[in-house]
């Protein structure tokens, strides 16, 4: 099994080189940070697709199907919304101001200090929900491929960063856009080869799939108990915002809209890009209906973690030995597409944001010096967040994710909104004690609600954290003319 998973690595990085090599640029800041704005808008919306789902998605959304059922697909109907919002709100604004870094916005609506507060807040978020993800997919991957020769951990993410490093590190954008749609396509077709592979050894045809899932307990899709976490509303709602402060505004989502070279292109690839995730989601719940159809079928003791019931029924060799080739080469590029576009936004965001490289006196081979530097310390970074999981471990990660994005997104859905949908102006000076006070006031009430009101939030969180952000940013303000 070792020699399958390494040749399947090797083989999937040598491909990922050659089409890597034949779209790079010339290396110039633009190429990285825009793409020269020439991107084709179904390339864009195709590539985004694996650099949102993730290595995360394959693994933990099947493993979710235990306790939740398929009620994360109402989650998904919210993301589509959200999409629409993104499409109509905020790529016209973005392509009106004909931004790099979304988060100049913030600097010409309020000032330089809420721009610095608003970015500080996507790396912190950005840095931390990527390497969780690239970490869950580290760790599988060594658990089958290096750790049978009793190789540590940290070699197999230093191969993963270094890899991801070499083919973003000259042209970034205009690299990832192509790179992305590669993986995205290795993404999906592994999936389905996983899912015909399990099928196969169930012997049900896609007749039979649907049958088994419409009769299991597991194949509900609709919770209309307003207490519950999964209740229909709530998960619409949640599933909305975060697909807005997640995507739209997010520099690494964004970042690959703006390299199209006009709005509607960018409007086309969101909306497309917005109507796949609903059947590339039910795609993963249907292969955790099955997966543990068959355990219980076969009398397999599962993991308790969600996480690890993929990758444990793939490891004993449960679903045959050639699924593990599909299998491998389905988080290789889940993993990939997810965090090479995240270190590449973030080492835009610390260029543009705080250090300004475009500004007319810097000068281009300086500006392009500094951004290499800056794409170094990323992947440091990400080295030592992944050492921070791997101290820590346990948990769902994607639900560890979307908790997570309800403290850090939501300063940045309270700023843009605040923005967006009123014209008085801010004292820029104490944005940065609003933006901090909302997520502290949040962790409060997350802890107190169930003891005094038992009641528990989900990420209905991050729209809270949001309306804090604005109600501080309001009480703060000024009426235009003030003084």
């Amino acid at each position: 099994m070792t020699l399958i998973v390494l040749t399947a690595i090797l083989l999937y990085m040598l491909l990922l080189f050659v089409v890597s090599r034949l779209s790079r640029s010339g290396g110039t800041n633009d190429a990285f940070f825009r793409a020269e704005r020439r991107s084709p808008w179904w390339l864009v919306a195709f590539g985004m697709i694996g650099a949102s789902v993730s290595g995360v998605s394959l693994v933990s959304v099947p493993g979710w199907v235990r306790a939740t059922g398929m009620t994360y697909l109402q989650m998904c109907v919210g993301f589509f919304a959200g999409y629409v919002v993104i499409s109509f709100v905020l790529l016209p604004l973005y392509y009106r101001l004909r931004l790099t870094s979304i988060y100049v916005y913030l600097s010409e609506r309020f000032g330089p200090r809420s721009h610095r507060t608003g970015a500080l807040f996507f790396l912190l978020s950005k840095l931390t929900g990527a390497a969780a993800r690239l970490y869950l997919a580290c760790l599988v991957l060594h658990q089958l491929a290096l750790a049978p020769l009793g190789l540590p951990f940290g070699l197999t993410v230093a191969f993963v960063l270094l890899s991801i490093y070499l083919y973003t590190r000259r042209s970034g954008m205009a690299t990832l856009v192509r790179t992305d749609a590669l993986q995205t396509l290795c993404m999906l077709l592994a999936t389905l080869g996983v899912l015909w592979g399990v099928a196969e050894r169930m012997q049900l045809d896609v007749a039979g799939i649907v049958a088994l899932v419409g009769d299991s307990e597991m194949g509900r899709v609709f919770c209309w108990e307003w207490g519950s976490a999964q209740c229909f509303w709530r998960q619409f709602l949640s599933g909305m915002f975060i697909t807005i402060v997640m995507t739209g505004l997010d520099q690494d989502m964004m970042q690959k809209n703006l390299t199209c070279p006009r709005l509607r292109d960018a409007q086309k690839d969101m909306c497309f890009y917005g109507a796949c995730f609903l059947p590339v989601n039910l795609l993963f719940l249907v292969l955790g209906v099955l997966l543990y159809s068959y355990a219980v079928g076969k009398g397999i003791a599962l993991p308790a973690e969600g996480d690890r019931v993929l990758p444990y029924l793939v490891g004993i060799g449960a679903l045959g030995t050639w699924v593990v080739f599909p299998f491998t080469i389905g988080i290789v590029a889940a993993a990939l597409s997810s965090a090479d576009s995240a270190m590449t936004s973030l080492t835009t965001s610390v260029c543009v944001d705080f250090i300004n490289v475009e500004r007319a006196d810097y000068g281009q081979q300086r500006a392009e010096r500094m951004r290499r530097r800056v794409h170094v310390g990323v992947v440091v970074a990400f080295a030592l967040c992944i050492g921070l999981f791997a101290l820590a471990g346990g948990g769902t990660i994607i639900d560890t994710i979307y908790r997570m994005a309800g403290y850090t997104y939501g300063p940045l859905l309270g700023l843009f909104g605040f923005g967006l949908m009123s014209k008085r102006r801010v004292r820029d000076r104490f944005v940065p004690l609003v933006a901090v006070a909302a997520p502290i006031v949040c962790g409060l009430l997350d802890y107190l609600a169930p003891r005094l009101w038992d009641y528990h939030f989900s990420y209905e969180l991050l729209l809270l954290n949001a309306l804090l952000t604005g109600a501080g940013l309001w009480i703060l303000s000024l009426k235009n003319g003030d003084c």
